[in-house]
């Protein structure tokens, strides 16, 4: 299907969460036939399709699997799995689905200074998208240009495309998800940070999975930004199809040879964007522009850098947008220092990936790990992190996964396990109390859980704000 007409287009919505009340109220404005179907049928949506509903918008509960007759098209939220009933009836009768990014990419209008519409620089990755998009829009605001952290960040894609007042450039975060159902996104430049097993349950393999990343690098214009420290993402560049002239840009923590960013005696620098560059380099800043700067936050950097480069921003905006830069709660936060001992939140690290790079960036640790680990395995983090560890204190449903992982790999280090049963601030408080006795002076104690939150918690905000709150309440330092 080309862009349609969406006048009297019949078009069903699946899901009726953020993004496919986004959708519905967007289809609707443009004279589409809405019905959005969704297999709950709680309070909360109920409140939902009564809103919709008053601006005529069909909305079928408890449905997720039938397709009304007539569909023309299928708009998806992320989250519907590719297996979804819905979308086997959908290919049955050669109904097309495309995801909210998909109909975003499909609405574009050109910007009249160009003529064109607003190029998008996309980021995915298994972990540091968000950072990294965040950081990349902070440069480009310190360039002069109007832009946005926009998708999988938070900010739809498809309120951002149809903004009142255009944007010049977007930085945006895709999911595996977003990207699954997008098939005609061309991004003007685009990154992936790195590849770790995750979401395999809704992809089905870590080769689908792979796949659906890689869509991020088809069509690019100017660069294929992939990390030097993980190879699967340089095979996925191999494996696009880009434009005529578009370049494979490496970014990593060393040296970087032609074509790369990378850092020498602590500068961030750029060896691709420059006349000569078998030569030449340009300083972009130095690793303490970088907040915090710890390993792994200086790939994001170098990451959000290369695109923006990539785009021609000048190297002096990198270093301001950098320093402006302040990162989200909840990712590598220091809470404060209690008896010389330094704690941090890291509650964002949900998966053994993202909780492996903060281990990496301090010594000793005394760490507070466990939750739902989503089917994930231990012996690899582990096993890298044992000679880091000064103590382990584990929390959650899935705490002896890696209590047997310690044992295998870390047999000297003492662990301790917080009380089964409890829950919210009441066992963070336990916690964080266990965890000061075991620190010693110059340690940092470390919420870095590599799993998710859901068992103790709401959700992993919770869990880093009662860490916070217990940290302060131990070092008397206010509410």
């Amino acid at each position: 299907m080309t862009n349609p007409d969406f006048s009297n287009l019949p078009v069903v919505v699946a899901g009726l969460g953020v993004s496919g009340i986004s959708a519905a109220r967007v289809l609707n404005g443009l004279g589409a036939s809405v019905t959005v179907v969704d297999g709950g049928s709680g309070e909360g949506l109920k409140a939902r399709a009564a809103e919709l509903a008053a601006l005529g918008i069909a909305v079928r509960l408890g449905d997720g699997a039938s397709l009304p007759e007539g569909t023309a098209l299928i708009v998806t939220s992320p989250g519907w799995a590719p297996d979804s009933p819905l979308f086997a009836a959908a290919e049955a009768a050669g109904v097309p689905v495309w995801g909210d990014v998909e109909l975003a990419w499909r609405l574009r209008e050109p910007l009249p200074a160009t003529g064109e519409p607003a190029p998008w620089l996309a980021v995915t990755g298994t972990n540091g998208k968000t950072t990294t998009v965040q950081m990349l829009a902070s440069i480009l605001t310190a360039a002069g240009k109007r832009t946005a952290a926009v998708g999988n960040v938070g900010v739809s894609v498809l309120d951002a495309v149809l903004a009142e007042e255009p944007y010049d450039v977007l930085a945006v975060e895709l999911s595996s998800y977003q990207l699954h159902w997008a098939p005609s996104l061309r991004p003007y430049s685009a990154a992936v940070l790195n590849l770790a097993p995750d979401h395999l349950d809704w992809h089905g393999s870590m080769e689908a999975y792979a796949a659906d990343k890689g869509r991020i690098y088809e069509g690019n214009v100017v660069a294929c930004v992939y990390n030097l420290a993980d190879p699967a993402t340089e095979a996925l560049v191999m494996e696009a199809d880009v434009e005529e002239g578009c370049r494979a840009i490496g970014f990593g923590l060393g040296a970087p040879g032609p074509s790369n960013f990378g850092v020498v005696d602590g500068l961030l620098v750029d060896r691709a964007f420059v006349a000569d560059r078998a030569k030449n380099a340009a300083e972009l800043g130095s690793v303490e522009d970088v907040n915090p700067p710890a390993p792994h936050n200086i790939a994001n950097a170098l990451a959000a850098a290369a695109l923006a480069r990539a785009y021609g921003v000048e190297p002096k905006a990198v270093r301001e947008g950098l320093r402006a830069f302040r990162p989200d709660a909840h990712r590598i936060a220091e809470v404060g220092t209690v008896r010389e001992v330094t704690y941090i939140d890291d509650s964002k690290a949900t998966n053994t990936h993202a909780a492996a790079a903060s281990l990496a960036a301090y010594r000793p640790i005394v760490w507070i790990a466990g939750g739902l680990a989503k089917g994930a395995t231990f012996d690899d983090l582990v096993q890298g992190a044992a000679e880091r560890l000064r103590a382990v204190v584990l929390i959650g449903q899935d705490r002896a996964l890696i209590r047997e992982a310690l044992e295998r790999h870390a047999p000297d280090v003492p662990v301790i396990e917080a009380a089964e049963g409890q829950t919210g601030a009441v066992a963070m408080a336990e916690v964080v109390r266990t965890a000061a006795s075991l620190a010693r002076s110059g340690d940092t104690v470390l919420l870095a859980p590599a799993c998710a939150s859901m068992d103790m918690f709401t959700n992993y905000g919770e869990r880093g704000d009662l860490f916070a709150a217990a940290v302060r309440g131990l070092a008397g330092i206010g509410e």
